[in-house]
C-alpha cells in the first residue's frame, strides 16, 4: 500500500506552448488595444508568431545605407585621406621670431657662448687663506701620517705586547695611622693595603682570612672551605694583589691573575670590593661578564690588565676572539666553585685552566667538594693547603632559624607581614615567574618590593641590586641563581617563601644575612604536607628549629618583628622608574589623543604631558 494513501494532491497544470497560448487567446474574443481592454497590450505581445517581422530583427532587415561604411563617401575626419591642413604643417607655416632660436641673439644664460665672468673663474680669483688647505701650515691633529701609531691599532703598533708603566695613584687622601695591633699588618700585607683597609675601619681579619692569607702570600695552592659571608673575597683578594704589586706590569691582553665567579652579580661584588685596593697599589683590573658591552672590555684588555675578574662564558668568548691570552697568568682563583659546577660550567672551567701554564698558583674556594669539585682539586691543585673554618653543615651561630607551618590561604598575608618589618629583607622563591608574582603581591599590599632573576636585562638587574644596597628598596625577591651574587651587608631577614631543595641551598640562602659578624633571622614558610621534608632538611643543615603552627597576626610573628602592611598599593610608576631608570628629554605633546592634530575626542583620556619619567 502506498505511503501516500489518504493524501489528496492537486492536479498538475499542463504546460502550454506559445502557439497554444496564442491560439487560445485569439479564440477568447478579448478586446484588442484601443478597445478598452486592460490586457490588450499583453495579447499583442503574446501573438508573436502571427505578426510580420519587425525591423529590429538584425538578420532579416533590409540594408540601411547609413550603416554601410563601405558605400558612403569618405568623411573629412579620415586621417589618411583628408586634405592637408596648413595649420598642422610646421614646415609651411611662417617663421616666428619668438620661436626661432637660431635667428635670435644669444642669451646670457647660454653657458657655452656667454662671456667669462671673473667671479665664477676659480683659477683667476685671489686665494683665500681660509679656503686654501694646501698653503696653511700642517696641524698635528690632522696630519695622520706624521703622528705616532696609536695603541689600539693592532696591526701597525710596534710594541704590542710590551709591559705598560704602572700609574701612580693620587695622594689627595690624608694619611691613616695604623695601630700596632692591626691584624692585617701582622699577616705581612703591604702597608698601602693595610692603610686602605684601616681607612674603612677594617682592622681585624676573619678566621678564614687569618688561615689562608699567609699561605697564599707564600705562593702555595690553597683550598678554602667556608660558609658564605665569612670573608672569602679578601681572603684570596689581598694576597693576590700583594703578589701582583711585587711583580712586573701586565702586557696588553695578557693578564697576570684571573678570578672566576659563577654569576655576573658575584663578579661585580668582587670587583667592587677589590677596586679601592687595586687603586692604591697602582694596578689595573677589569670585569668581563656576559650581558655587558664588548668594546669597553676589549679596550681595557688592549691597555693591559693586571687582574681579570670574569665569568666562564664571557672569558671563553674573549679567548676565542683573541682578545685574551692566558700565557702570562700566574694566579688562578675559583670562587663559589660548587655553584659553578651546579650551573654546568665545569667544561668551560677545565678548558680555561688548561690554557694557564703549569707551575702557577691555584686557589679554590667552595662550600662543598661535591659535583666534581674534588676532581678539579685533584687535577689542578698541587700540594694544596686546606683551610676549613666550619663544617659544611654548620650554621652561623648569629642566626635565628624559624620554620612556620601555615595554611595555603594565609601564605600571601604572612609573607607581607614578615617582609614589612624594619631593615632589608631578601625573599627567596623557586622560579622567575614566582619572583614576579610575589613581588607584585607585596606591592599590592603596600610593601615596596622588586624581583631579581635571570629574566631581567643587565641594566635592570644592576639598578635593582643597587637600590637594595642603598636602602631605597627594602625588599628583594630573588631566585637561587640570582641570590648567589647578593653580597649585601645589613640584611636582617631571609624569608623563604618556597622551601629550598636541599640543605646546601638552605645554607646558601641563609648566608645572605648575619654577614661579617652581624645577627640575622631566617624564616621558612612550609605547608602542612612539607613538614617532614623540612624536619629532615633542618637536621642535615645542622640547625635547631622545630616547625610551629602559625597564622596571620600571631604573637610569634610580632616577636620576630613582623608588621601588618598599610594596604595602600605601591604605584606602578615607582617600579618602572626602578627597572627602566630615569628617562630624560621627553617632549610635551602638542595635541590630545582624540585625533590627528585635534583635541581629544570622545572616549579619549585627553591631553597628556610628560614631566619627568614616563609613568
Amino acid at each position: 500500500m502506498s505511503k501516500h494513501v489518504g493524501r489528496v494532491s492537486a492536479p498538475k497544470k499542463a504546460r502550454w506552448s506559445t502557439a497554444k497560448k496564442a491560439e487560445a487567446q485569439n479564440t477568447s474574443k478579448k478586446p484588442h488595444r484601443g478597445q478598452g481592454g486592460p490586457s490588450a497590450s499583453y495579447d499583442d505581445r503574446a501573438g508573436r508568431d502571427d505578426r510580420a517581422p519587425r525591423s529590429f530583427n538584425r538578420d532579416e532587415r533590409p540594408a540601411r545605407t547609413e550603416w554601410k561604411r563601405d558605400d558612403r563617401a569618405p568623411r573629412s575626419f579620415d586621417r589618411d585621406e583628408r586634405p592637408a591642413r596648413t595649420e598642422w604643417k610646421r614646415d609651411d607655416r611662417p617663421a616666428r621670431s619668438g620661436d626661432r632660436r637660431d635667428d635670435r641673439a644669444p642669451r646670457s644664460f647660454n653657458r657655452d657662448d656667454r662671456p667669462a665672468r671673473t667671479e665664477w673663474k676659480r683659477d683667476d680669483r685671489p686665494a683665500r687663506s681660509s679656503d686654501r688647505r694646501d698653503d696653511r701650515p700642517a696641524r698635528s691633529s690632522d696630519r695622520r701620517d706624521d703622528r705616532a701609531p696609536r695603541s689600539f691599532n693592532r696591526d701597525d703598533r710596534r710594541a704590542e705586547l710590551a709591559p705598560r708603566a704602572r700609574f701612580t695613584p693620587p695622594t689627595d687622601q690624608p694619611p691613616v695611622t695604623v695601630a700596632e695591633d692591626n691584624g692585617f699588618a701582622a699577616l705581612g700585607l703591604p702597608k698601602q693595603l693595610v692603610a686602605r683597609l684601616a681607612r674603612d675601619g677594617i682592622t681585624t681579619p676573619f678566621p678564614i682570612q687569618v688561615a689562608t692569607i699567609p699561605d697564599a702570600m707564600a705562593g702555595k695552592d690553597v683550598l678554602g672551605r667556608g660558609q658564605t659571608g665569612s670573608g672569602k673575597t679578601l681572603a684570596f683578594g689581598l694576597p693576590t694583589l700583594a703578589r701582583l704589586a711585587a711583580g712586573s706590569p701586565a702586557a696588553a691582553r695578557r693578564p697576570k691573575a684571573l678570578i672566576m665567579s659563577p654569576t655576573r652579580e658575584l663578579a661585580m661584588q668582587i670587583s667592587d670590593a677589590l677596586e679601592p685596593l687595586v687603586h692604591v697599589l697602582g694596578l689595573r683590573h677589569k670585569l668581563v661578564a656576559g650581558g655587558m658591552p664588548y668594546q669597553p672590555q676589549l679596550s681595557a684588555l688592549d691597555r693591559g690588565v693586571d687582574l681579570l675578574i670574569a665569568t666562564p662564558g664571557r672569558l671563553n668568548d674573549l679567548i676565542e676572539r683573541g682578545a685574551v691570552d692566558l700565557g702570562d697568568c700566574t694566579i688562578a682563583i675559583l670562587d663559589e666553585a660548587d655553584h659553578m659546577a651546579e650551573m654546568g660550567f665545569l667544561p668551560e672551567i677545565t678548558a680555561i685552566l688548561d690554557r694557564i701554564p703549569e707551575g702557577g698558583q691555584r686557589l679554590l674556594f667552595s662550600a662543598t667538594l661535591d659535583r666534581g669539585i674534588d676532581q678539579l682539586v685533584e687535577r689542578y691543585l698541587k700540594d694544596a693547603v686546606t683551610h676549613s673554618t666550619d663544617a659544611a653543615s654548620a650554621s652561623v651561630t648569629t642566626m635565628a632559624h624559624h620554620i612556620l607551618l601555615i595554611d595555603p590561604m594565609h601564605k600571601k598575608s604572612i609573607t607581607a607581614e614578615v617582609a614589612n618589618r624594619e631593615g632589608r629583607t631578601v625573599v627567596f622563591v623557586r622560579t622567575k615567574l614566582g619572583a614576579d608574582r610575589v613581588a607584585e603581591q607585596l606591592r599590592e599590599q603596600g610593601v615596596f618590593a622588586a624581583a631579581l632573576h635571570g629574566g631581567l636585562n643587565q641594566g635592570a638587574r644592576n639598578r635593582v641590586l643597587g637600590a637594595f644596597k642603598e636602602g631605597t628598596l627594602p625588599v628583594l625577591v630573588a631566585t637561587d641563581v640570582a641570590a648567589r651574587g647578593i653580597h649585601v651587608d645589613d640584611v636582617s631577614v631571609v624569608l623563604q617563601v618556597d622551601p629550598p631543595a636541599d640543605h646546601k641551598d638552605y645554607l646558601h640562602r641563609s648566608g645572605r644575612t648575619a654577614r661579617a659578624g652581624d645577627r640575622g633571622t631566617v624564616i621558612t614558610l612550609a605547608l602542612p604536607h612539607q613538614r617532614r621534608g623540612m624536619e629532615r632538611l633542618a637536621r642535615d643543615a645542622g640547625i635547631d628549629a622545630v616547625p610551629s603552627r602559625t597564622a596571620p597576626g600571631d604573637a610569634s610573628l610580632v616577636e620576630a618583628g613582623a608588621r601588618t602592611p598599610s594596604g595602600v598599593p605601591i604605584p606602578d610608576s615607582q617600579v618602572r622608574r626602578l627597572l627602566e631608570g630615569e628617562q630624560r628629554g621627553h617632549r610635551r605633546p602638542q595635541h590630545g589623543r582624540g585625533g590627528r592634530g585635534g583635541p581629544a575626542g570622545a572616549g579619549s583620556r585627553g591631553p597628556r604631558s610628560f614631566r619627568g619619567p614616563r609613568s
